[in-house]
């Protein structure tokens, strides 16, 4: 297993921000994924315009996964539409 930082941006609407962490949470426990540190960093001003949205609700977590499990999220992410912009990035042992 393998250490992995994830860090969401949602649409700050209250409805999908809750939707969005759902979700993760549900795939989280479908692959067998182990939560080390979960953060919300709350709403911010995007550098640029994502969807139409000008402000995103960032979530960062730092999970253990194997690397196949990685991969499967990233195309059930693709799918979804409450995310405006997530990004899964190998932690440096």
């Amino acid at each position: 297993m393998r250490t992995y930082e994830l860090t969401c941006i949602f649409r700050t609407d209250e409805d999908n921000f809750t939707k969005g962490k759902e979700l993760v949470k549900a795939e989280f426990e479908k692959h067998a994924v182990k939560v080390l540190k979960e953060t919300d960093m709350g709403t911010k001003e995007l550098a640029y315009e994502i969807k139409k949205e000008t402000k995103g609700h960032y979530y960062f977590y730092e999970i253990e996964a194997i690397s196949d499990k990685i991969s499967k999220m990233d195309k059930h992410f693709q799918l979804e539409t409450t995310f405006l912009k997530y990004l899964f990035v190998k932690k440096e042992d």
